[in-house]
């Protein structure tokens, strides 16, 4: 009987608080995350929800029912309330019209169109059990979508790309299982976070959940629900007995469903348990735009940080304080520096490993021992308990583009091998810099403000890679007259002088490794609005396919491909995304055009035709003298003396020495063509 005792006296220590009106503080001290009883949760949910007490907002309403909409919302209240079986009919009307004027009310005041798949009265639905005046009912639905529904939760939404993040750096085997099946988080979640899964669950189970997320407080708690969802399934899905991206799908969104009302407890804490095992600096960065105010725009930063981020990010505020002694119980991280050996030597943290991204295309067998190393480093520092050792890895680069596409390579190669708790530092080793700004000598080991590119800004131009010149140098230009030798002479004509132009640009110049460009960013003209001379093939051949929509792209038969009589030459390669992500493809030149072949992984001997270049169209073939293997082709136009790039693809081509000899010999051959 004691423990009977004990078990409810929290119970009558809540009802004497609410007695009292006390406040959200008060109430969490007492609940500590459990379930309330039933006679007790109307007035918990609303001091949680901060509306207790409040007035009636739907005073200020017009009583005018005109919206577009306005039959499919009424139609939509009264299918909800037929789910009841209430045979009132009066009361079956006068909830019908509470619904509708407070559904009415809020699309007007927060000027948001209604639409049945937004699930408002999925959130209502629970409200309605509470037995609440029409009045609380509003003030209680406009806090909860307020306060926990995320912005943009629709198809294909911010949310979804962040949540697919937090899965990635929880159970990346998992994700990469649905990565290939091309199964994306709103396909399944988009119910749950919808509705704080009130659409898919039972009423005991979303009473119980709600009592526990209202607590909480944690707009992102819905994330890690979810997440615990799918790490339970995580054996069914990958054990292959479901065939179909459909039947996976199907199986995926009913989850939630199986839930009981007594295990919501022990999947709260479960859920709190992942959060807490998550790094939390992706909260402040997301918080404002997914729950704040939907008047405020939201930062462009954010729509590219959120859709393109190859994994979590982490500020370096955050790995700056978890490498502290005494930092607590949060995540504890191993920081691997990825930039170069004559950087990192020059000033870097006292807790990072070194491992040089180079390596990776230098001299792999080398890099694959760094790695291991690594990982032994990291365990020794684990069970040594020092600062520098935690499960955590997080990758830092420069903080500059020419160096740290190198870094998502190293990354997404330790993805692609499903190792656990991958981050990258936003900012990177500039960012740690300018933190630390004030105590740089204190702060990091060796620092070299002389060599040290953030404080000598000059000395960064050693560390530039120069390239080697496909252009024939001066002594082999006899031997050369056949490729570039007819167009080092005189101008006699327009096409003449604009085919030498293009030439000048088709060679290997010291430069540094310029971003990939997506089809969003291109600027200037295209290619296509060229004068005729330059034009090769239909306009339509020069159109570019959506990457990121694989379904639209047209499959062939590699072997069929490959063999075709109009195909001059071919070779393997491996296509390099933006985010350093690698890709078995084929490039394939005609007699006008360069194809890329990327391979289906899951369909052998398949491939998706990436792209279809013109030959024209490439102004520049770039390499590094340090990485000669790396091959960025670069497509435009010329405007007057100056070169328009609108587009690129990067490839690491074994033979490349080759593939780009052969390839500019055709696109001399098709400008010659063009001259006559």
């Amino acid at each position: 009987m004691a423990e009977v005792s004990e078990d409810t006296s929290w119970i009558i220590d809540l009802e004497t608080a609410l007695v009292d009106e006390c406040d959200y503080g008060t109430l969490r001290n007492i609940c500590k995350n459990r379930p309330v009883p039933a006679h007790l949760r109307a007035e918990v949910w609303q001091i949680c929800l901060g509306v207790h007490g409040k007035g009636d907002s739907l005073a200020t309403f017009d009583g005018l029912f005109d919206l577009k909409e306005q039959e499919q919302i009424r139609q939509d209240c009264k299918s909800l309330i037929d789910k009841f079986g209430n045979e009132d009919e009066e009361d079956k009307l006068t909830l019908v019209s509470d619904l509708e004027t407070i559904i009415t009310f809020y699309s007007k005041s927060r000027n948001e169109t209604y639409k049945s798949e937004c699930d408002w009265l999925g959130v209502i639905q629970p409200l309605l059990a509470l037995k609440l005046s029409r009045a609380e009912i509003y003030n209680c639905f406009y806090a909860i979508l307020n306060k926990f529904i995320s912005r943009d939760c629709e198809k294909n939404g911010k949310p979804f790309h962040l949540f697919r993040l937090l899965l990635q750096y929880h159970d990346p085997e998992l994700s990469s299982f649905l990565d290939t099946k091309r199964i994306t988080p709103d396909t399944y979640a988009l119910p749950w976070l919808r509705s704080l899964f009130a659409s898919t669950c039972t009423l005991p189970v979303i009473q119980n959940m709600w009592d526990v997320y209202f607590q909480h407080g944690d707009p992102f708690l819905a994330f890690f629900m979810a997440l615990v969802i799918l790490v339970n399934a995580r054996d069914q899905l990958l054990a292959g007995e479901l065939d179909t991206k459909q039947a996976i799908i199907e199986v995926l969104t009913s989850f939630p469903s199986g839930l009981e009302a007594e295990d919501i407890e022990d999947f709260c804490s479960l859920s709190q348990y992942y959060a807490s095992r998550t790094p939390q600096s992706f909260r402040r960065d997301y918080q404002g735009p997914l729950f704040g105010v939907s008047l405020v725009p939201v930062r462009e930063e954010f729509e590219v940080s959120v859709t393109q981020a190859l994994c979590l990010p982490v500020s370096v505020a955050e790995l700056l304080q978890a490498c502290q002694p005494g930092s607590g119980d949060g995540v504890k991280y191993f920081v691997v520096d990825c930039r170069p050996a004559e950087q990192y030597n020059n000033g870097h943290l006292p807790t990072a490993f070194h491992l040089d991204a180079n390596l990776m295309l230098q001299n792999p067998m080398e890099f694959n021992t760094a790695v291991q190393a690594l990982l032994a480093a990291q365990q020794q520092s684990i069970n040594a308990g020092s600062i520098s050792g935690g499960e955590h890895l997080c990758f830092i680069g420069s903080g500059r583009e020419e160096e740290d596409q190198y870094v998502y390579m190293v990354i997404a190669n330790f993805l692609q091998k499903h190792y656990q708790f991958i981050s990258f530092a936003k900012g990177g080793y500039s960012a740690v810099h300018q933190l630390m700004k004030d105590r740089l000598s204190d702060g990091l080991t060796n620092h070299n403000s002389k060599h040290c590119i953030i404080c000598n800004p000059e000395a960064a131009s050693s560390d530039l890679e120069s390239g080697e010149d496909f252009r024939p140098s001066s002594k082999n230009k006899d031997e050369s007259e056949s490729l570039f030798g007819k167009l080092s002479g005189a101008v006699k004509s327009k096409s003449a002088e604009m085919k030498q132009k293009l030439t000048d640009y088709i060679k290997n110049e010291n430069q540094q490794v310029e971003r990939h460009v997506s089809n969003t960013d291109r600027v200037g003209k295209r290619y296509r609005n060229m004068d005729n001379v330059f034009s090769i093939g239909d306009d339509e051949d020069e159109e570019l396919p959506n990457s990121s929509d694989e379904d639209s792209k047209e499959k062939v038969s590699l072997d069929t491909w490959l063999k075709k009589p109009d195909i001059l030459y071919s070779c393997k390669c491996n296509a390099v995304g933006s985010n350093g992500f690698m890709f078995p493809s084929y490039i394939l030149v005609t007699d006008n055009h360069m194809y890329i072949l990327r391979e289906i992984p899951i369909r052998k001997g398949m491939a998706h035709i990436q792209s279809r270049r013109a030959l024209g169209s490439i102004v520049k073939i770039t390499s590094k003298k340090r990485h000669p293997e790396l091959i960025t082709f670069k497509y435009g136009s010329l405007e007057d003396d100056s070169v328009e790039v609108t587009d690129m693809d990067r490839f690491l081509i074994p033979n490349a020495g080759e593939a780009t000899k052969r390839i500019k010999q055709q696109i001399v051959k098709v400008l010659d063509a063009l001259d006559r």
